[in-house]
Formats: C-alpha cells, sequence, structure tokens
C-alpha cells in the first residue's frame, strides 16, 4: 500500500463514486458501487478524517440524447427524471454523500469543466485534426478494429458506428512515462492488484492520443461547447470526469477544492471495470496536463448478474434497488452486496439467496444473539447491564477476540476487501453464540451460592461488551443495524470502554431482523 495514501487518522478524505449515464433509471450494479463507497467514506469519519463524499449523474451524452428520442421526451426532461431516481438512492441505501452532482445543470460544473479544457491546451495538449473510428455509443468511445470482439463492442456486444469528422485531441503519449512512473512506485494505486497490472500493461504497450471533442451536429447540440468553437462540444468522458473537481469548486470557488484534492490525504475513486482505462489512463493525464495532482487510489470493482444474467434492458433483469431494500430492509440488501458479491470480482443476485442470507445469517445467527444476550440480562438483572467482578479466564478472551475484531474490520475496509469484514464479525457472533452456549447462564441462575451469581454478571457484561464492538464494527457497513443495536445496549454510544457499560438500561424491543414480513424501509 501507498504511503501516500493510507497514512494513519488523515485530515482530509475525499471518496468519490463513477456518475453514472442517466439514460435509464439505476439498477442493482450501480447499488454495488453507491454502498461500497459509502462503507469507506463512514470508515473515515469514524475514523475522525474530514471526509466528503460525492455521487452525482452524467447527463452530456449521446446515448442519453438516444434515450430521449426514443422516449419522445426533451433530454432535459429525460435526464432530471432519471437523475432524480438515482438521487432517490441516498435515502433508499442509506447512503452518506455530502454532495451529488449533475453535469447538465449543477452551475459550478460547466465554469469548471471549461477551466480544465482551458488548462490542457494551455500546456499545448489539445490540438485539431479530422479522425476517422469505429465508435460505440454506448461506451462513447472509439475502438480500434483488433479491440473487437466479433467485430462487436467487447463491454455491449454492439456494432460500433463508422464516424469520421474534424475533433479536438489530447496528447495523451505524451504522458505515457509519467503515468508508467506513477503506477509503478504506487503513487497512484489500483486495487486489485490484476486491475493495476492490467493497467501498466496498457501504458507499456503504448497510449496514443485520443479525441475529446465531438460534432454539436451528431451530439444534437447537448453538452458543453468547446471553448471559442461552438460546432463542437466537449467529449462526454473529458466533461464527466472533470465532475471529481468541479463539485469542489474548481473554476467557480476554489476553497472546497484545496481543502478536498490539494491538500487532502487521499482521494480515492471508486468504480465498474469498464470503465478502468478512463480513470486510470485518461484522467490522471489529463490532471497532469493542467497542472492538477492526480487521485491516490482507484478501487475497480465487478459486475452483479442476477440470476447468472448480465444485466440489461432486453434480458429484463435491471432490478431497481429502491423497492428490493424495502422487501428485506435496506440494511439485509446492503449485507448481500458486501459480503456475497466479492468486491473486485463479479457476483450474482437472487431473490432467493437474498432471503436466505437474511433469514439464517442476519436473523439466525446476529439477530438470535442479540435477543438471547438481552433478554438474559432483562430476566436476570433486570435489564440493567451488570459490573464484572473478579478474574473471567474465557470472558477475558471474548473481550480480546473484541478488540482484535475492530482492528481487523477497520483494516479490512481500508482494504476494500467489504466481504472479509463482515466474514470476521460473523465469526465473532459465532464466537460469542459458543461463549452462551458453555457458560450456559440460565443455568448458573439456577445455582445457589456467591461464585455462579458472579460468574452470570461477568458472563452477561461480556455478552453486552461483546454486542457493543459489533455494534461498533457494523457502524460502517449496517449503518441502521448498528444504531438500532446502539439503542437496545443502552444508548448510542460508540467505541466506549466496556466497563463504561455497566449500569446502563437494555431494551430488549423488537428482533433486529424480523422473519416473514415486509420490512418498513427506514431511508
Amino acid at each position: 500500500m501507498p504511503a501516500n495514501a493510507h497514512s494513519i487518522n488523515p485530515s482530509h478524505r475525499y471518496v468519490t463514486t463513477a456518475i453514472p449515464y442517466v439514460n435509464a433509471r439505476p439498477h442493482i450494479g450501480f447499488a454495488l458501487e453507491v454502498v461500497q463507497a459509502d462503507v469507506i467514506a463512514r470508515s473515515h469519519r469514524s475514523a475522525g478524517a474530514d471526509t466528503r463524499f460525492l455521487a452525482g449523474t452524467d447527463e452530456n451524452s449521446i446515448k442519453n440524447v438516444q434515450a430521449a428520442e426514443a422516449a419522445g421526451l426533451p433530454v432535459e426532461t429525460l435526464v432530471e427524471r432519471n437523475s432524480d431516481h438515482f438521487r432517490a438512492l441516498q435515502q433508499g441505501l442509506n447512503l452518506s454523500y455530502d454532495d451529488f452532482i449533475r453535469t447538465s445543470s449543477d452551475p459550478r460544473h460547466a465554469p469548471g469543466a471549461r477551466k480544465l479544457w482551458a488548462a490542457c491546451f494551455r500546456s499545448g495538449d489539445i490540438y485539431k485534426r479530422a479522425y476517422r473510428g469505429l465508435y460505440c455509443n454506448g461506451c462513447e468511445q472509439f475502438y480500434k478494429a483488433e479491440e473487437l470482439a466479433d467485430g462487436k463492442c467487447p463491454e455491449h456486444g454492439t456494432v460500433p458506428d463508422f464516424v469520421e469528422e474534424e475533433n479536438w485531441f489530447f496528447r495523451l503519449s505524451r504522458y505515457e512515462e509519467t503515468l508508467r512512473r506513477l503506477y509503478e512506485r504506487r503513487e497512484i494505486d489500483v486495487v486489485p492488484e490484476s486491475r493495476r497490472n492490467e493497467v501498466l500493461a496498457w501504458i507499456r504497450g503504448g497510449l496514443e492520443d485520443f479525441s475529446i471533442s465531438r460534432s454539436a451536429i451528431r451530439a444534437r447540440g447537448w453538452g458543453i461547447p468547446v471553448p471559442n468553437d461552438p460546432g463542437q462540444v466537449i467529449y462526454v468522458w473529458f466533461d464527466a470526469l472533470a465532475n471529481y473537481i468541479t463539485a469542489l469548486g474548481y473554476g467557480t470557488d476554489e476553497a472546497l477544492f484545496r481543502r478536498f484534492w490539494l491538500e487532502s490525504d487521499s482521494r480515492e475513486h471508486v468504480i465498474g471495470k469498464g470503465i478502468t482505462r478512463f480513470h486510470a489512463i485518461y484522467w490522471p493525464a489529463i490532471l497532469l496536463s493542467a497542472g492538477i495532482i492526480p487521485p491516490t487510489r482507484i478501487f475497480v470493482h465487478g459486475y452483479v448478474t442476477v440470476d447468472g444474467r448480465k444485466i440489461g434492458k432486453s434480458a429484463g433483469n435491471a432490478i431497481d434497488p429502491v423497492p428490493l431494500a424495502g422487501e428485506l430492509g435496506t440494511d439485509a440488501l446492503r449485507y448481500y452486496l458486501l459480503r456475497h458479491i466479492r468486491p473486485t470480482g463479479d457476483g450474482d443476485f437472487s431473490h432467493e439467496r437474498f432471503r436466505q442470507a437474511h433469514d439464517s445469517e442476519l436473523a439466525d445467527q446476529l439477530g438470535n444473539l442479540v435477543h438471547r444476550a438481552l433478554s438474559m440480562i432483562d430476566r436476570y438483572c433486570g435489564g440493567i447491564i451488570p459490573a464484572p467482578e473478579g478474574t473471567d479466564i474465557r470472558g477475558d478472551d471474548l473481550l480480546h477476540q473484541a478488540a482484535d475484531l475492530r482492528k481487523i474490520v477497520a483494516g479490512s475496509i481500508e482494504a476494500y476487501t467489504f466481504d472479509e469484514a463482515l466474514d470476521a464479525v460473523w465469526s465473532f457472533v459465532a464466537s460469542t453464540n459458543r461463549y452462551v452456549a458453555e457458560q450456559q447462564p440460565w443455568a448458573l441462575a439456577k445455582a445457589e451460592g456467591s461464585e455462579p451469581a458472579i460468574r452470570l454478571r461477568n458472563c452477561l457484561f461480556n455478552l453486552e461488551a461483546s454486542l457493543q464492538a459489533i455494534a461498533d464494527c457494523l457502524s460502517p457497513l449496517l449503518p441502521e443495524t448498528s444504531e438500532k443495536l446502539r439503542y437496545k445496549l443502552g444508548g448510542p454510544l460508540r467505541g466506549v470502554e466496556a466497563r463504561e457499560l455497566a449500569g446502563l438500561k437494555v431494551d430488549r424491543g423488537g428482533a433486529l431482523f424480523p422473519k416473514g414480513s415486509i420490512s418498513r424501509n427506514p431511508g
């Protein structure tokens, strides 16, 4: 891990999702990305970092224009409607982002994009020439014939259009050696390692200049006009990538830009594997041309399939994540995406496995542990957490595991291995359930004498402290569950010393994960 990206308790952290096209409503594949980014941002905040989390929508795209034409709508109407659906993910998935940018209408964006263009132009990296090539509207990029799969786009499976026009180009070739050094030295890190190797292979294979404008006629007049050339609009990817800094005030009010980009300890992008080249090659080169430092980390996740099939309109399997979260609860969906989809690989979603994960893992394991522990504190101690007494070797071992758990979970999130973070929590849940079975507090409550009474109080205290550790560790991953559990344990306490829990009154309340009923969507 690069030292510059992983300083301990950094003062500033910046986390972004990619901004998706709004030619359609969001689906579960993008839900994976925003939930992963949310976990990263929440974890940074819990560590005391001044954190800013950005999301948004990419609206100046030819494919958005085509979708609007197909729907018989003005482009402005379609992009606003679908952007609202993406914005609604904040409530539907309990996301903690601080800002949401729309590239077609946010007053910060166009001035910043034009400023970035002008900075690259002054560096001598923008020039105009005629070009012909194969263009995929889905990817919004040109392909070489040898890059196609049986003559089709490798990402979308469609035959590209042949396009011939005069465009403005960016001198990417100038930054080949600089980018190679940045990645070899891990001054920009890419996770996972396989994606970093892929980026280095692209660079070592040679970088070619690329087009950064489109004719206004082909774009139907939709997009940001090129400065001093109204017959061209800025290429959607140059425009879209700029959002990461225009949202911070680049070109409008730069105090935030200075704080969270220029002076930030880390600048982290969370993206899908299909757009790695844009973020790991084009974006750092554009920034370097403009005299701006590049990002520090790029986390690349895989795709979500549904019942083994790739998500697509024609397949009819583009599941809207907001109603899905309403079926069993927001945290149930977050849990499935984070634990049952490998963070850096492709993973499958099915309703059957979703419900099974809710019932057998959330309800039967964690939910049952919480219910048993609080019921015994309620029954044997009047609902008041007892103070520990004397030496309790088994209990001390459990509390040591709890302390280690916090470190393991924090480290796993920092490494973007969210599944391993939840694996560690559920392993500790299993250890705590074994502790209950071994100690048999129900038997201690029936036994006579002071020793069983002391052992009972110690056991119940240890259970409470263990649940508090679980609540702390779940805070960035399953935030609503964490808050519910904290209130059950006596209040919204965070990271308290175990002995501070004694004397608090627990609230057994209802089940954390009720089975067989439709959950309220908490937002």
